[in-house]
């Protein structure tokens, strides 16, 4: 049987997704589109003005018929997430934007990261990573994952070695990107349908597109893993959202 890999965890993750019912905004007064306006315009700005060392914040525009927005929040408590969305839900916009899709994760490191760092160190010499500020890209991508179980290919039962082989070898794509591409990966075993989740930015889809396709033939890919649906789109600010609106 195979050795499990200790973890580091970090901030908890929510990617809310909303889709717009434009049937809903339209049956609503010219007053009640003032305030639902008025009240989205708010909750953005607390959303936003959230701390360095409190969380982080980003929203995006979805591409395709999956979404159509994302708002994705990075808090150090999974009931600070909670009052976010519900936050949303309970004001006049609630009704107006459902919810087709949220996914519930943390960050995660391996531990391997934090060889020759002491157990009182490890989350100050890591914090960047473990609490991430999003970066600042036009554009995002997110998809969950799992690690394949099924007869020769389980991930699972392999050895830690050959795991860590296989990882090191995944890494090596990886880096190739890592000038145009910054991902943050989330642990989500027990939180989610999904075993982890990939979030990742760049200044242009195709940078994501080229990096991903790579990774498919690699062995810890072509062998392991097996993939959600995928969200992409750029990130917009509230401004941009609240002319929707108009």
């Amino acid at each position: 049987m195979g050795e499990p890999i200790e973890t580091i965890e970090g901030w908890y993750a929510l990617h809310d997704f909303r889709r717009i019912d434009w049937n809903r905004w339209q049956a609503l007064s010219p007053g009640e589109r003032a305030a639902a306006r008025d009240e989205l315009s708010a909750i953005l700005e607390e959303y936003q003005s959230v701390k360095a060392d409190d969380g982080s914040f980003a929203l995006a525009s979805i591409l395709g018929h999956k979404a159509d927005l994302l708002f994705l929040h990075f808090r150090p408590d999974p009931k600070t997430l909670g009052e976010l969305e519900l936050r949303l839900d309970r004001s006049p916009m609630g009704p107006v934007l459902s919810r087709p899709y949220s996914y519930v994760s943390m960050v995660e490191l391996s531990k391997y990261l934090a060889r020759g760092i002491s157990e009182d160190q490890i989350h100050t010499t890591l914090k960047r990573r473990l609490e991430p500020a999003i970066p600042d890209a036009q554009y995002l991508c997110f998809y969950p994952m799992n690690k394949r179980r099924q007869g020769q290919d389980n991930w699972y039962m392999t050895s830690r070695d050959e795991r860590r082989e296989l990882m090191k070898n995944h890494g090596v794509i990886g880096h190739k990107y890592h000038e145009q591409v910054i991902q943050i990966i989330t642990g989500s075993q027990g939180l989610d349908d999904w075993e982890w989740g990939v979030t990742l930015f760049a200044d242009s889809p195709l940078p994501i597109k080229k990096l991903i396709y790579e990774m498919r033939f690699d062995e810890a890919s072509a062998r392991f893993a097996d993939f959600g649906p995928f969200y992409v789109g750029p990130r917009i600010d509230a401004t941009t959202l609240l002319a929707r609106f108009s």
